[in-house]
């Protein structure tokens, strides 16, 4: 039994990775921070007994993804599961005023997840096996003008990771598309948020782990958000674009 977690920096990664490691699954965590990668690999190794292992991965060294997946092949040739949780919120106004940084947006929540997706998605095609998961992101269900940037990459990747599930279905191959809310992470340090929504990155990683495991297709987190974002989407345009949201 075996995760590769591309993005291991992040919390929520951490947290699920967590839960696969007392199943008693071998890791591998593959992020760009060589020092920050060995730190997490050593303490999971110390915590949690299982082997873990760590590979260089840059998200934006489109060219680099295949060396990167053949690394950790060589490292677990049979790998079961695939996480991948790297991502970037950005600045809606920044983007809206510098392309650079809505290319990085683009890029780091989409392009870059489709390159090293599709070459994941080829080695467990040919296997006829192996699960994939993707943190997309409830943003992506419905355009707002105060994230429309960010939600509408990861609208694309949810569209994407829908269409790659279809593909690899037939070939025994899952796609899991992750779409949590408000989650207590770095990444919305300093925003406002209603406290009563906002998750913990534990209980986002045990949701993950238990979606992963049972095959999922689609999995809000918590799981009120898929109520919350089902009204959103009811709303009619006339009315949605009047809202300050």
């Amino acid at each position: 039994m075996s995760l590769l977690v591309l993005g291991a920096n992040s919390l929520i990664a951490q947290a699920a990775a967590a839960n696969f490691a007392q199943a008693g699954h071998e890791i591998i965590f593959a992020e760009r921070n060589k020092d920050e990668l060995s730190k997490i690999a050593e303490d999971f190794k110390i915590r949690h007994k299982v082997n873990c292992y760590s590979v260089q991965f840059d998200a934006l060294d489109f060219s680099g993804h295949k060396k990167a997946v053949e690394d950790c092949l060589a490292l677990i040739p049979d790998l079961q599961y695939v996480l991948i949780t790297f991502g970037y919120l950005g600045t809606q106004e920044s983007a809206q005023i510098d392309f650079s940084e809505a290319h990085r947006v683009i890029d780091l929540n989409y392009t870059g997840v489709v390159s090293i997706c599709e070459i994941i998605a080829a080695e467990f095609e040919s296997k006829k096996k192996g699960n994939i998961a993707v943190i997309s992101s409830v943003a992506g269900d419905r355009g707002r003008q105060s994230n429309y940037m960010y939600g509408s990459a990861k609208g694309g990747l949810s569209v994407y990771l829908q269409g790659l599930r279809s593909r690899l279905f037939k070939s025994g191959v899952n796609v899991l598309t992750v779409k949590p809310g408000f989650v207590d992470t770095p990444m919305t340090y300093g925003m406002k948020l209603p406290g009563i929504l906002v998750a913990s990155p534990q209980k986002v990683g045990r949701d993950i782990y238990k979606a992963m495991i049972n095959g999922k297709s689609i999995k809000y987190t918590p799981f009120f958000w898929w109520y919350i974002m089902k009204i959103v989407k009811s709303i009619p345009e006339i009315i949605f674009k009047k809202l300050k949201l």
